[in-house]
């Protein structure tokens, strides 16, 4: 059977277990058992799980999965997401568009310690929208701002998404984290822009300013801000100087999560007890998920179906901006069926080979994959920051989405430049890896 058959046949066998409620993971491993089955010589498809499940699975490396969402479990339950707000706040009053553009800081300083957009999302939404709303701020921007901005979590580090990628394309944890960060403030950058420069076209829209403070009130609202701040970048110098891999850091940001979490007084038994069995639960998830891939992605290697599609690629001579328009849309798609670790682990067998027949650096290619999960995220109609702000909002799924509508765009436009410019996303890891 050709390879171009096998391949289709096994892209409809996937389509149907997803769309018949079976769990990815099951459903990735049941493809790859399938996909085995075309496979000539004899090969024991049984022992091949058994030795890719336990080769994948037993890795330093993927120990970080669980350090970092532990950290962002424990400073999920500490008075952070009480205090942001208050202590952002009255550094922004000078700002066209004000406090909205907290929605945009409270979610980068959140996400920088939750690594989920979800989780970033609902937090900063439960305490902006309120408060928004009642200072008379407008409902559609608010909610597209937090859309928009929510997705932060998955791009500035330490991201669970940007983990997974680098474990299933076999690329540095620590330099895929460092080129997340510039491209994170591209992002934010465009969003507080696009707030500014609607608010100067929509005065009436926008409530004056408050009262303003001194420097000496401002600093003591965001005293509480000062230790979180205080542990993320110790946490990155210490990645970008060399002085510790990315587990041993993630290691050090649980310690320090728990110290700020008692001193902040809301460090208890059960507290502690509701992290562990959070992150638990989530990285049981994400392992099962990451376990059927590479049954998959090894299958997918027997059949010869990913170096056939690479050198399909190359034979069609696309150019490089060409390809990338493809996979965009490509991924655009899928995002509307599936969340962003799904995407990855489903896609990375076969997209890895294409891309680096065409010559992009994965590291860059990382990035550019998490601005497009970050799309798929505000995608109607299974945005999971759509569902997370239709729920906190009590509106209708279409006007949460036409809302999120601008910022999904500014992403496409963020998508787009670091395309014509990847030094925004490699300068970072070269500084720190001279070849």
């Amino acid at each position: 059977m050709a390879l171009v058959e096998i391949s289709g046949l096994l892209l409809l066998f996937l389509a149907l277990l997803l769309a018949g409620g079976v769990w990815i993971a099951i459903a990735l491993l049941a493809c790859g058992w399938v996909g085995m089955q075309f496979v000539g010589g004899g090969i024991p498809a049984g022992s091949v799980l058994a030795t890719t499940i336990w080769g994948n699975s037993a890795s330093w490396t993927l120990a970080a999965l669980p350090l970092f969402i532990w950290m962002g479990e424990i400073l999920f339950r500490t008075r952070l997401s009480e205090e942001m707000f208050r202590g952002l706040a009255p550094w922004l009053n000078w700002l066209p568009g004000r406090l909205m553009h907290v929605n945009v800081l409270a979610c980068g300083l959140f996400g920088s310690v939750s690594g989920s957009s979800a989780a970033t999302c609902a937090t900063v939404a439960k305490i902006a929208l309120p408060e928004l709303k009642k200072r008379g701020y407008d409902e559609t921007v608010s909610l597209g701002s937090l859309a928009g901005a929510g997705t932060l979590g998955i791009l500035i580090p330490p991201s669970i998404t940007m983990v997974v990628y680098a474990v299933a394309a076999n690329v540095s944890i620590i330099q895929v984290f460092l080129a997340g960060f510039l491209p994170g403030l591209l992002v934010m950058a465009l969003y507080s822009g696009y707030i500014a420069v609607w608010s100067l076209l929509n005065p009436d829209k926008t409530p004056p300013a408050e009262p303003v403070m001194s420097l000496r009130e401002k600093l003591k609202e965001s005293t509480n801000l000062v230790p979180v701040a205080l542990l993320i970048v110790l946490v990155f110098l210490t990645l970008l100087l060399g002085w510790a891999t990315a587990t041993e850091c993630a290691a050090w940001g649980v310690l320090g999560s728990l110290a700020i979490a008692w001193w902040s007084g809301s460090l208890s038994w059960e507290s502690f007890w509701a992290s562990v069995m959070g992150t638990t639960r989530t990285t049981c998830m994400i392992m099962l998920i990451l376990a059927g891939a590479s049954f998959m992605s090894t299958s997918m290697a027997y059949t010869g179906i990913p170096q056939a599609l690479a050198a399909w690629v190359d034979a069609m001579q696309l150019s490089p901006y060409a390809l990338i328009a493809a996979l965009t849309i490509m991924y655009i798609l899928l995002g509307t069926a599936l969340d962003g670790i799904s995407m990855i682990v489903l896609t990375t067998a076969i997209v890895i080979p294409m891309v680096k027949t065409a010559g992009f650096d994965l590291v860059w290619f990382g990035i550019f994959l998490v601005l497009v999960v970050e799309m798929a995220e505000v995608s109607p109609p299974v945005g999971f920051n759509l569902f997370v702000l239709q729920i906190m909002s009590g509106k209708d799924s279409n006007t949460v989405a036409l809302a999120a509508l601008p910022f999904f765009f500014l992403l496409v436009l963020a998508t787009a430049i670091i395309t014509v410019f990847p030094d925004i996303a490699l300068y970072l890891p070269k500084l720190a890896f001279p070849d």
